[in-house]
């Protein structure tokens, strides 16, 4: 599996962060886990195809967490989808979709499945597939809030080819049937279990979407023994009480609830838009749990980099406006030009026009003449007029990739 965050910012987006989304990918399918606004832009970008997209997951009904659903559910209609498209989230979901799209006179003729959870539930199996389940739990928020576990099942143990061949096992059918929990009975009649050639079954990966809650059991339930949990840090610590007033949570929150569940990483996101510097939040929740990373945009997190490498590659490259150094261009070296006969001309420094010369013998290297100019200040008509002081302001500079236009 790969996540991708599409959008890591709470409520507002900044010029830099996104709304919240969070894209899953699995052999060739995407999950996506909230549609903040602008999500198909995000999707390009990162490199996913919207067409692939399998199933969409909505823990509420903020705008902050849906507005982005309508633009990409009209977008596949105009690609002509015939696919059936999932969508999960809390009851009032589908009559939403449908009252914006009558009132634009807008009708989705590709088939959608909704599943929609009312608030009284604790716990359900939401969407299920031959190799994956998706479980959904109630969350704590000031408003009916859902979080979601990505559970692959157990994948078969591996075969001890070396047992196996001693067994008389050659067939590429009596493998897949040993690795499928079937005994093998050879042509001599010798019969071949299956419990003593394949290992124990292994543990599938399983992904945790938790966000907008406050510090809850079901929290913990969800991200028991999980691969990757990717939960909310709106606020630090510092701002506890208004994160408990807002029912979010602090990056301390988050830490807690990944070293009580067990799990193997942890990812912080839904930033506020008053924390330009998101590794104070880090550094917070890395004091509880050290496995803690920040939530990049369009930056994919593999679950198994060796099986899944450069499968996903972002199309944009985005530059933190802070760092000075990422900005600056790297000089390219310009090697001399070679002559004809194969040897490089050589590069001799321009003597200066006002260098005073000497014979051979009395100096090794001839001395420039320095001469100092005396400095008048301009005045007033030559300070409106110099180049170098425009009288028009100089345009706003670009805060973004994505900001290249004019502002007024």
């Amino acid at each position: 599996m790969i996540i991708i965050p599409l959008g890591v910012s709470s409520a507002t987006p900044t010029a830099v962060r996104h709304l919240p989304s969070v894209a899953l990918w699995r052999d060739g399918s995407v999950f996506l886990f909230d549609c903040g606004e602008n999500v198909q832009m995000r999707l390009l970008q990162a490199g996913v195809k919207r067409s692939k997209v399998e199933a969409i997951f909505i823990s509420h009904l903020d705008g902050d967490h849906i507005f982005g659903l309508f633009g990409l559910l009209s977008t596949l209609q105009l690609q002509r989808r015939e696919k059936e498209l999932n969508i999960i989230g809390p009851k009032g979901l589908k009559k939403m979709i449908e009252t914006v799209f009558g009132i634009a006179e807008v009708e989705l003729e590709f088939p959608i499945a909704y599943k929609e959870i009312k608030s009284d539930f604790d716990h359900d199996i939401v969407l299920e597939g031959e190799e994956f389940y998706v479980e959904a739990r109630p969350l704590k928020h000031t408003k009916f809030c859902i979080g979601y576990r990505f559970q692959e099942k157990d994948k078969p143990g591996k075969v001890d080819a070396q047992k196996a061949k001693e067994a008389g096992i050659i067939e590429d059918t009596q493998f897949k049937a040993l690795k499928n929990g079937e005994d093998v009975t050879l042509e001599e009649g010798t019969v071949v279990h299956s419990a003593d050639i394949v290992g124990d079954p292994r543990p599938g990966e399983s992904f945790v979407y938790v966000t907008d809650t406050e510090f809850c059991e079901n929290a913990i339930r969800l991200a028991e023994n999980a691969t990757i949990l990717f939960h909310e840090a709106t606020f630090g610590e510092p701002l506890k009480e208004k994160a408990e007033d807002t029912g979010h949570s602090s990056a301390q929150d988050a830490a807690i609830v990944a070293k009580t569940a067990k799990v193997e990483r942890l990812v912080i996101g839904h930033f506020s838009a008053r924390y330009s510097n998101q590794f104070l939040l880090l550094k917070e929740a890395r004091n509880v749990f050290e496995k803690t990373w920040l939530a990049y945009e369009l930056r994919p997190i593999f679950t198994n980099p060796e099986q899944e490498k450069e499968i996903i590659s972002p199309r944009v490259e985005i530059i933190d406006l802070k760092d000075k150094k990422a900005q600056r261009t790297r000089k390219t070296f310009k090697p001399a030009p070679k002559r004809k006969d194969g040897f490089k001309k050589r590069r001799f420094k321009r003597k200066p026009a006002n260098a005073r010369y000497y014979k051979s013998g009395e100096s090794d290297r001839p001395e420039k003449a320095r001469f100092k100019k005396p400095y008048k200040r301009p005045d007033e008509d030559q300070r409106r007029e110099s180049p170098h002081r425009p009288s028009k302001p100089l345009p706003i500079t670009p805060r973004t990739p994505f900001d290249d236009f004019d502002r007024f």
